[in-house]
């Protein structure tokens, strides 16, 4: 049986402010950790929902740097831009904080000493890859060169983007720093190290034997990293941007971001609750979950874990840590470097009052347990087919028809009959899947759950044709339409965690508030909490702590809450509707078309430069020859008479050339450049004494001379003049 908790934390992985977020960020991460707290929320579960900006590191350094200003300045901007981007999708944390504030620094600062005065870390000197240029030591992602694993150029110095091949800096052929351009040379530096295979064994029984429950892609990979024994981690970082570490002899080093970083959910529940913060990080009672995606489970799960366990004092380690996978987009991997993202900022823009589309495609496209692919065909597809003619459909029917019929009040409910009681029926059983797959965290198999509440309520209403009969029976008629009304009711509540804008216009079409949640933002209360019901409703007040209060949650008629999903007087008879409103509008081809076409142009400018970069490089020389060995080549011009394809081929031309000496056959493998009409009459260049060879059986007398740059085109290697045809070259 599942233990019970008087109250959850809920953490997002801090996104890192060097950029907007974007739909992979979402998807793994923020929206469903918004479901899962906004329906903990409505079942009046005290919950704490806490996230900020991860601030410090190199890649903010060098955005600062190339931007000509400073790593503050960077941070502030992305700060802003990330905050407004979550309120805008409906993502609102209790505390969205930030890891340079005054409060993190001490925080991550004392977390630092007192392990270091506890000899909890052990200290290395070693040699490290340095910029002599830009005088700065170098991230193994700010080292590039040539893969050794597939010969790709571009590779990074911890993988390689094209192969996927996990790499190191030594790793790399030609190793050049990223900032500068310059050969990165070894040099020799201190830092301190948690030595994780300290907590090996500790970690072995914690999650191999204590958390089978755990996403398979996470405990796969936490099993993976400990059964290939876990090695020491370097803490500290040669920068000048991030925490100082606080030691003496420390100068220039800051703290290495993955030990800062996570320390930012203790630092931000600090900021939020000075008081009380305590209770969320070192009571038993709590139960805290991580919400992250796959590339920082090694960190939430070992490191971060270890370092509470040497750190001591109570802190409570995670319940579970659902990872989602990577999303990418229209077939090819996310990647903010290259511009290949829908931004979040952006789509709010682009989309107004489309915010719960792009949750809920995200959601329905969630890469749960392997890589998902989002693609623009498929967003406007399930809008217009599913939140459209089906949820708005169903809606807007039932709301209509009460306004025309019944002046917009709900009916009374008269006699069930059996097609009514199925209907109804199906709701409970619906909603208790519901509730598994939520708090299994199988959050796109609940949004089928809440979608067949919807596919219920428009099956039901196009069988039984409420419009046809009020023709003959408006009792009937009544019926009919006060369980569509209470369906409605249904779908308010159970849509509220994945299309919360959509679910509140619904409620404001019924005439009813919601249960939302208690409202740690409004300040620390010992004796009275806060819980919302709904926009531009009242502010509700409760005497007793959030978790005490939860017996009196749902007294109250006017408000619908988790609890009452499925009941079948949702609404009451008599109860005043308020005019129909569009829940979804189709989105159009033209939008969809818009984003494609900028997609287009993205591919092309990448693929361009590409091609580009590809034919500056230069094949290495070959071994050296004598004079000799090349006086043996007989190299000569000579003209084309006639060229034809070779049959059943796709690259061979057979060519008919005149040398000066004769008059020969050479077949040649270029007709994927040069079609036969574009090859007669030219002069080009042969090795005329190359030894014959049968080529799908033609006799081949030579071979023509061309060039290959490295966007694969050849091209002729011609005289600058017409020359006689034999002419010699040498």
């Amino acid at each position: 049986m599942d233990r019970k908790f008087k109250r959850t934390l809920v953490t997002c992985a801090l996104p890192y402010a060097n950029g907007p977020v974007h739909i992979g960020h979402l998807a793994g991460v923020y929206v469903p950790a918004d479901i899962y707290v906004r329906y903990l929320r409505m079942r009046g579960e005290d919950v704490l929902y806490v996230c900020g900006s991860d601030e410090h590191g190199v890649p903010i350094t060098i955005k600062a740097r190339q931007q000509g200003c400073t790593p503050q300045d960077i941070v502030d901007q992305y700060h802003r831009i990330i905050k407004d981007s979550f309120s805008g999708l409906g993502i609102n944390f209790d505390i969205y904080g930030r890891t340079s504030s005054d409060v993190h620094d001490r925080n991550a600062s004392g977390f630092f000493r007192k392990l270091y005065d506890e000899g909890k870390f052990v200290t290395r000197e070693s040699e490290q890859y340095y910029d002599p240029e830009a005088k700065t030591f170098l991230a193994d992602r700010y080292i590039v060169g040539t893969c050794p694993k597939c010969g790709a150029e571009g590779a990074y110095g911890d993988q390689c983007e094209k192969c996927g091949s996990t790499l190191s800096p030594e790793e790399l052929i030609n190793p050049k720093s990223k900032l500068s351009g310059a050969e990165p040379v070894k040099k020799k530096t201190t830092h301190w190290y948690l030595p994780l295979d300290q907590y090996e064994k500790w970690l072995s029984e914690w999650i191999l034997d204590g958390h089978k429950e755990w996403r398979s892609n996470v405990y796969g990979q936490c099993k993976s990293w400990i059964d290939g024994g876990l090695q020491p981690r370097a803490v500290s970082r040669d920068l000048d941007w991030g925490v100082p570490v606080p030691v003496e002899g420390a100068e220039g080093k800051v703290l290495y971001v993955w030990f800062d970083a996570p320390i930012g959910y203790i630092s931000n529940t600090q900021e939020l609750l000075p008081q009380s913060w305590e209770k969320w990080w070192k009571s038993e009672d709590t139960k805290l979950v991580h919400f992250i995606g796959k590339d920082n489970i090694v960190f939430h799960c070992i490191v971060f874990p270890s370092m509470l366990k040497a750190y001591g004092d109570g802190y409570i380690l995670p319940d579970n840590v659902p990872a989602n996978e990577f999303l990418n987009l229209e077939g090819d991997k996310i990647s903010t470097s290259k511009n290949w993202a829908v931004w979040a900022h952006e789509y709010i823009k682009d989309f107004p009052g489309k915010e719960d589309v792009i949750r809920y495609v995200l959601t329905a496209n969630a890469p749960e347990t392997k890589d998902n692919d989002f693609s623009w065909k498929d967003f406007q597809a399930r809008n217009n087919s599913e939140l459209v003619a089906i949820f708005g459909n169903f809606v807007n029917r039932a709301v209509v028809l009460t306004h025309k019929y019944f002046d917009g009040k709900v009916p009374a409910c008269g006699e069930l009959q059996d097609i009514d009681r199925e209907a109804l029926g199906e709701i409970p059983a619906l909603r208790e899947s519901l509730e598994k797959n939520i708090e299994g965290y199988h959050f796109r198999e609940a949004l089928k759950d809440a979608m067949s509440i919807a596919r219920v309520g428009n099956k039901y209403i196009s069988d039984t044709e409420p419009w046809k009969v009020a023709k003959t029976d408006m009792e009937r008629t009544g019926t009919i339409l006060n369980v569509c009304l209470q369906i409605c009711a249904d779908l308010a509540i159970a849509f509220e965690p994945f299309t919360p804008f959509a679910a509140e216009r619904l409620r404001n079409m019924l005439g009813v508030s919601i249960f939302a949640g208690y409202d740690h933002r409004a300040g620390e209360q010992e004796t009275v909490n806060t819980y919302k019901a709904g926009e531009g409703m009242a502010i509700h007040t409760v005497s007793a702590s959030c978790e005490d209060a939860q017996c009196g949650v749902g007294t109250d008629e006017s408000i619908l809450t988790w609890s009452r999903l499925g009941d079948s007087d949702l609404l009451p008879a008599g109860h005043q509707l308020n005019q129909a409103e569009l829940l979804f509008a189709k989105i159009e081809d033209e939008a969809i078309n818009a984003q494609l076409s900028r997609l287009d142009a993205i591919r092309a400018e990448r693929e361009a430069a590409a091609k580009a970069e590809a034919a500056k490089t230069v094949t290495p020389q070959k071994e050296e020859c004598t004079f000799e060995d090349f006086q043996k080549m007989d190299i000569r011009t000579a003209t084309v008479l006639e060229a034809e394809r070779v049959p059943k081929t796709d690259k061979l031309l057979k060519l008919s050339i005149d040398t000066g000496i004769d008059k020969r056959t050479i077949v040649s493998g270029i007709a994927e450049f040069y079609s036969p009409e574009d090859m007669v009459g030219k002069q080009i260049c042969i090795l005329a004494n190359l030894a014959p060879r049968k080529i799908r059986g033609i006799e081949s007398r030579g071979m023509i001379l061309m060039a290959r740059q490295n966007d694969g085109k050849m091209r002729f290697i011609t005289p600058a003049e017409v020359l006689s045809n034999g002419a010699e070259i040498g």
